[in-house]
């Protein structure tokens, strides 16, 4: 198990936001789904889209662009669902977010990803664990589990738990 997880540590699911690329751990990406019909949730933020169906369970969705202040992501023929599983407080749970689109599994070293620039202090900002230069062009690293460590993920789960939609734990 442990050379398993050393062999993935540099694996990364590449995906685009707009024109730029980032990157996110495969060892989280549980599965990619194409666009869906989101159902919006009442009184949820904004880059909450809503939940999607997975298999009969309700999975909360996050529109990753706008979380990253980039505008939304847009439907098209190529947009994604990037289902993952997510730690907090010791619990793993599945989660999705939008991406315009997603590229392929890519090997970068780790030593290769150089931290971000200390250019806000914003928790947006602490979603990036480092940028790569992969074939001559950046890659956004991303933390899977900083991107969705927001209160607003969580209180969505609970608001489907109490509805009886309970999202999944991994």
């Amino acid at each position: 198990m442990q050379e398993q997880a050393a062999h993935l540590a540099g694996r990364f699911l590449s995906l685009t936001l707009g024109r730029e690329l980032f990157a996110l751990g495969i060892d989280s990406v549980r599965e990619i789904l194409d666009y869906t019909e989101v159902t919006r949730i009442p009184q949820a933020p904004p880059y909450m889209r809503g939940v999607v169906n997975v298999r009969g369970a309700a999975v909360p969705v996050m529109d990753l662009a706008q979380k990253l202040g980039l505008g939304q992501v847009t439907q098209t023929i190529n947009t994604r669902i990037v289902i993952m599983e997510v730690v907090r407080d010791g619990a793993v749970s599945m989660v999705g977010l939008l991406a315009d689109s997603v590229k392929e599994v890519l090997e970068i070293d780790p030593a290769a990803i150089t931290p971000p620039p200390a250019m806000s202090d914003s928790a947006d900002a602490a979603c990036l664990r480092g940028i790569a230069n992969h074939e001559g062009r950046f890659i956004l690293m991303l933390d899977g589990n900083r991107i969705f460590a927001t209160d607003a993920t969580y209180d969505l789960g609970s608001m489907l738990e109490t509805a009886g939609l309970d999202a999944p734990a991994a």
